[in-house]
Parts: C-alpha cells; sequence; structure tokens
C-alpha cells in the first residue's frame, strides 16, 4: 500500500450494494480509491448499474446470505476474482413490517434475526481466516441510531442490529491481534432506500415525522453518502487505531 492510499489492494466487500444506502456506500469507497465487491440478494439491474458507473474495478455477486454454502462460495469468488477483501460492510437487511413488539409475530422476528444476525455471522466467520493470512482487515457494520432511543415499532430492524453490536465488540477484542478491526455505525432517518420503501407504504404518519424531528438536533433527514463517508473512515487507514466502536450518523437522534 503507497503512503497515500487509504485501502490496501484488494477489494470491499459491500453486502447489500443494491439498496439506497448500501449502494452509496460502495459508491464512496470506489471514490475513495477501493475496489468493489458489490453483493445483492434479488436486484440484479441496481448491482449491475452501481458496477458500471464506479471508476474503480468492481464486480458483483448474487449471494443469500442466510445459505452457508452460498456464504464460503461468495467468499471463494470475491478472493479469486480481486485477490484479497480488505474490508467487509454489512448493508443488508430486509424490508421490515412496523410492529410494535407486542404485535410482532415469533415467525417474523426469527426471520429478521436470520437474515441479519445469523447471516451476518456467519460471512464474518467465513471472512475471519482470509483476514488473518492477509494480516488484517476491517468490518464495518450498519446499525441503527434507535440503539441509543428506542423508536416505537421499529423492533424487527433495531433488535437484531444490537444484537449485532454486542457480539461484534468480541471479534474486534479477539481478533484486534490479528489485525481485524470490528466497528459500527449507527444509521439515522436518512432519505434513501428502505425509508422511502416505507414511506410509500404509509407506514410513517404526518405525527411521526413531526416528533421524529423534534427529536432531531440536526433538523433534517441524513443523506446516504453522509453513511459512506463514515463508513470509508472506519475502513480505511486513518482509522488504523479505531475499533469496536460505535459511530452515530444521525443527526443527533435522541440528545
Amino acid at each position: 500500500m503507497s503512503n497515500d492510499a487509504l485501502f490496501p489492494k484488494g477489494a470491499a466487500l459491500v453486502v447489500g450494494a443494491s439498496g439506497g444506502i448500501g449502494g452509496k456506500v460502495a459508491e464512496i469507497l470506489g471514490q475513495d480509491g477501493s475496489d468493489l465487491a458489490l453483493v445483492y440478494n434479488r436486484k440484479a439491474d441496481a448491482a449491475q448499474a452501481l458496477a458500471k458507473s464506479v471508476s474503480t474495478e468492481s464486480s458483483v455477486h448474487r449471494c443469500d446470505v442466510t445459505d452457508p454454502a452460498a456464504v464460503a462460495a461468495l467468499v471463494d469468488e470475491v478472493v479469486a476474482r480481486h485477490g484479497r477483501i480488505h474490508t467487509l460492510v454489512w448493508a443488508a437487511g430486509p424490508l421490515v413490517d412496523q410492529l410494535y413488539l407486542s404485535e410482532t409475530p415469533l415467525e417474523k422476528w426469527r426471520k429478521a434475526f436470520e437474515v441479519e444476525v445469523h447471516g451476518f455471522f456467519g460471512l464474518v466467520s467465513a471472512l475471519i481466516p482470509h483476514m488473518r493470512e492477509q494480516g488484517g482487515g476491517s468490518i464495518v457494520h450498519l446499525g441503527s441510531a434507535g440503539h441509543l432511543r428506542w423508536p416505537d415499532r421499529d423492533g424487527l430492524s433495531v433488535a437484531p442490529k444490537a444484537s449485532n453490536e454486542s457480539w461484534l465488540k468480541g471479534i474486534a477484542r479477539e481478533e484486534g491481534r490479528h489485525g481485524i478491526r470490528a466497528n459500527s455505525v449507527l444509521v439515522g432517518v436518512i432519505d434513501a432506500g428502505m425509508f422511502h420503501d416505507l414511506m410509500a407504504q404509509g407506514a410513517f404518519p404526518d405525527e411521526w415525522i413531526e416528533e421524529t424531528r423534534k427529536m432531531l438536533a440536526i433538523k433534517r433527514w441524513g443523506q446516504p453518502e453522509e453513511i459512506g463517508y463514515a463508513v470509508s473512515w472506519l475502513a480505511s487507514s486513518r482509522a488504523a487505531y479505531v475499533t469496536g466502536q460505535q459511530l452515530n450518523v444521525s443527526g443527533g437522534f435522541g440528545i
């Protein structure tokens, strides 16, 4: 790695790159000089379009993260294509219903954890041997600002991400000796992706918008590139001594 390079040779593996926030995160990583391995599950067209738009080398891969064989194959494919995975960005997550916990079916709860907790854990587990062999790596998880102040009806999103926050600290603690770092960006209300989809479904009435704005120190919704800047910094050499941390990008939500 040259003295002015933010990333070593190899690629950032961005899971959820076909989404509004994940796609912008990948775009910022590309602008900052990283090659990209873009992972999608359903939105192939979005992932392909993103690959064509970035200036660095990119590849596109489909993966069902709940399938361990598919996860192992993904890691092998990306390493074969790019030589190294220097960063894992977890930006995946299904569109979840906005429900009070008392109204949440156990089946939906289990599905949320299967994708976001078990899927993420399986991918991290598959990557650790490779990152150890390469002398280290960075894991950046997109969590939720709801960890800091509970947002009513968003438990299917917040609770799995909170679980990830807990065990990621263990990864940071146990793997730091191998040069592997693990951090999170806590995502507030971002004017992109899932927020747009839920707005279209009528999940957020006018009173919700008014009350949420009251809880923001910066009185606007966030932009997806603002998440991208935080992710890129945590993944880069500029954050080489940062691990086990949460960077809250939410406009001061709840303070």
